[in-house]
């Protein structure tokens, strides 16, 4: 038997041959044509940057700086324009936390900035991002640059100081200038004669029987007004507390004849003889003694409105102060008194003494600078400090002014600082106070190599030039319509601010430390048992806290009502 034929031995298949890695020039041409094809109809996509945005505003209009909902803010404003500006896509409109929002300082109702910056991640691309936002945001509103930052920083966390500056009028700090009705009388007599200010309007003063449920005449306030009939005319009728002041519109039910004794005879004479009133021709002839006494007081205001901040005779005198050496030296020991860390519990509000955040850092405080604004000359006040609370800066400059015009002794500024100290420090007008600049200096020096400087250097001439066309002109020019510093100087007394008198050392070493949370718990209840407890707890706190006031006050009212049944039943 034969063995099977092997089958025939097969060819092997050829190998396949290399695909060539050259091109003809037809075959280039045809892939670019679909290259750019497919370009022209893809839309560019950008990529977020981390930057922090330099801007300013004019805080009249606003609400402050922190978004709150229902009320016009500047993060309110700045986030619109920037989802308008094509920085923050849709999706995280309304939304800042998702692209890493955060702000390097807060300014309250009514405060300006020049120097304030944002932080976030942001559409910087296409070019032309600040040209757009700007043509968003309103004129009084200003951004002008941005720098790219690492993608760690923060506004918020990286601000190592914040600056701020306060244009006080240089008037408020003549202790002459702009006092209030009880000091006039109490100097009437003396050497140092104060006068009644003529300059503000007599709104926002406080009108005795007009302004509350008794519309009467106090006879003996009249009596007190009228004790010298050559004091009428020079403190204008006492004050309109009285209802018997010559200039205002409240006036009493009798003619001012009846009230005062001062006849239009005496009034003329008055006006000669004192120079406060200036003469009025042919007044007697006017035949009705109010209309004799408006006329006076009208023309007293026509002649102060007309030579500006009241140049008349005793304008002139109180033109004479000036910030010079000796002012500026003493005005500086003053505010030096809040640099270093303090406890700035009675400079704030809504915070409780033992939080430690009422201790902060200020670095300096000095008003070396005068500086003329429309013919107004004012004093710039600036501070520098890590961080500052709400109205923390205002209550400074309000307690600073008020030592300056002899309303507090110096004394009171270290017994301010002292823990368990509970005192009220006048606040200072929003108007006058402005973020001139945040300061980044820790950041800029660890990653000045690789990245550009936070700082406002390269926007310093375009920050002036706006500072000086919507800041300062609207502090002058709100200061000549409406006088804000003026009324506000008129309350700096000790009636509205009993604190302002002082301390006595032994009583401020006896406070206790739960003063004002014990006074706030016998403001809640009106029970004569519960506050007769609270003041044992007030005047013993070694023995008795706020819990044990609170257990005394309930068993001392359990007690008494135990008491009154078993009277009943007594009976």
């Amino acid at each position: 038997m034969e063995p099977p034929s092997s089958p025939p031995p097969q060819q092997p298949s050829p190998k396949k041959l290399k695909m060539s890695t050259t091109t003809s020039d037809d075959e280039t041409t045809a892939a670019a044509a679909n290259a750019n094809s497919f370009s022209v109809d893809r839309k560019p996509r950008y990529k977020r940057r981390k930057v922090a945005i330099f801007f300013a505003y004019c805080g009249v209009g606003y609400q402050g700086m922190q978004k709150n909902p229902g009320a016009k803010t500047i993060e309110g404003d700045l986030e619109e324009a920037l989802f308008l500006a094509g920085a923050v896509p849709e999706m995280d409109r309304g939304h800042p936390k998702r692209y890493d929002w955060a702000r390097s300082a807060r300014t309250d109702k009514g405060v300006s900035a020049v120097g304030q910056v944002v932080s976030g991640r942001f559409y910087v691309d296409p070019p032309g991002l600040v040209e757009r936002l700007n043509s968003i945001l309103p004129e009084q509103f200003r951004v002008f640059g941005y720098k790219r930052v690492t993608p760690s920083f923060s506004a918020k966390k990286f601000c190592d100081r914040r600056k701020y500056v306060y244009l006080l009028p240089v008037f408020a700090l003549d202790p002459c200038a702009h006092r209030d009705r009880e000091s006039v009388l109490a100097s009437l007599g003396s050497e140092n004669e104060l006068v009644k200010c003529l300059e503000c309007p007599e709104r926002g003063r406080k009108v005795e029987g007009v302004m509350g449920n008794k519309r009467n005449l106090d006879a003996k306030a009249c009596n007190l007004a009228t004790a010298d009939d050559s004091t009428d005319a020079i403190v204008d009728q006492d004050s309109s507390e009285n209802g018997c002041n010559l200039g205002s519109g409240f006036k009493g039910d009798s003619d001012v004849e009846s009230v005062n004794g001062t006849s239009n005879d005496s009034v003329e004479a008055l006006a000669s003889e004192n120079s406060v009133l200036p003469k009025v021709e042919n007044a007697v002839g006017l035949g009705q003694e109010d209309d004799v006494s408006d006329v006076a007081i009208e023309h007293v205001a026509d002649v102060v409105s007309e030579n500006g901040n009241g140049e008349d005779k005793y304008g002139k005198e109180r033109s004479k102060f000036c910030y010079g050496e000796k002012e500026k030296e003493r005005f500086n020991r003053i505010l030096s008194s809040f640099v270093g860390t303090h406890n700035f519990y009675n400079f704030t509000t809504r915070i409780k003494a033992e939080d430690p955040s009422c201790h902060r850092f200020i670095v300096s405080f000095e008003a070396n600078t005068v500086v003329t604004v429309e013919g107004m000359d004012f004093v710039k006040c600036e501070v520098v400090g890590q961080s500052f609370m709400l109205h923390q800066i205002r209550k400074m400059m309000g307690l600073a002014v008020a030592v300056m015009r002899n309303c507090a002794p110096e004394s009171l500024l270290e017994y301010a600082f002292q823990k368990g100290v509970s005192i009220t420090v006048p606040t200072a007008p929003e108007v006058g106070l402005y973020l001139d600049e945040c300061y980044f200096t820790s950041y800029n020096n660890k990653w000045k190599d690789t990245h550009e400087e936070v700082s406002m250097k390269d926007y310093a001439e375009e920050a002036e030039a706006f500072k000086m066309k919507h800041i300062y002109s609207h502090i002058a020019s709100t200061e000549r319509k409406y006088g804000n510093v003026g009324l506000w100087l008129h309350s700096l007394n000790c009636r509205n601010y009993p604190d302002l008198r002082g301390v006595d050392p032994k009583v401020a070493a006896d406070t206790p430390a739960e003063a004002k949370d014990i006074e706030t718990i016998a403001d809640t209840n009106s029970e004569s048992n519960y506050v007769g407890a609270v003041t044992d707890a007030y005047s013993e706190p070694a023995n008795i806290g706020i819990a044990d006031a609170k257990a005394e006050a309930n068993s001392t009212e359990i007690g008494a009502d135990m008491n009154s049944a078993v009277e009943k039943n007594d009976a």
